[in-house]
């Protein structure tokens, strides 16, 4: 019986699919069907994967420090300090809040991040950052020189739970610049969801 009902599912997908004319139809359509089966007990992999399949989340964002028309230094500070991105020119799926600097993964799966810093050699402070995981310190950029400008950068593939906390934060005693050229960057995407 729960063979023949997923048969049904699927041939009734593959009918939505090709005549709907936009992916809302398609998950209408799915969340119609499955709530007829509902009463049949649990669903079998294939109709979960194909579920997940559909209704995977799409999630990416890209931010600079500064908004066009502002320039300066961030930093140096005596302890750490959280990095704001401000100037986000792609949020999609809201899972970046440019007030906090904060990235709340909205699902589990494989996240890239990404971040470039920039900075005017000084003899006294360096430019470095870390990305940091629910508290915990994974991957830094760092670079010194006395004079002259410089550019650290990294990227890193996590896996992250829903609710999982991804930032950017300055080292102590280190800076970064940014102005309209949008030089201090972090971006990140969902890969794929698990």
């Amino acid at each position: 019986m729960m063979t023949f009902q997923l048969f049904l599912l699927i041939c009734s997908f593959s009918t939505a699919l090709l005549q709907s004319d936009s992916e809302d139809e398609i998950l209408s359509h799915l969340k119609q069907t499955e709530s007829r089966t509902e009463d049949t007990g649990s669903l079998s992999d294939p109709q979960q994967r194909l579920t997940s399949f559909l209704t995977e989340k799409r999630v990416a964002f890209s931010a600079s420090l500064m908004a066009s028309g502002s320039s300066g230094y961030i930093g140096p500070f005596n302890t750490q300090r959280t990095l704001v991105f401000r100037n986000v020119v792609a949020n999609i799926g809201n899972a970046y809040n440019p007030n906090t600097g904060f990235f709340i993964a909205p699902v589990r799966g494989a996240y890239h991040f990404e971040f470039y810093l920039h900075g005017h050699g000084h003899w006294l402070y360096y430019t470095a950052a870390v990305l940091v995981k629910n508290g915990t310190p994974l991957f830094s950029a760092w670079e010194h020189q006395n004079f002259n400008s410089v550019n650290p950068s990294n990227g890193v593939t996590l896996l992250l739970e829903i609710g999982d906390v991804v930032l950017l934060r300055l080292f102590q005693n280190s800076a970064v610049f940014d102005n309209q050229n949008r030089h201090t960057t972090f971006s990140g995407h969902l890969l794929f969801p698990m």
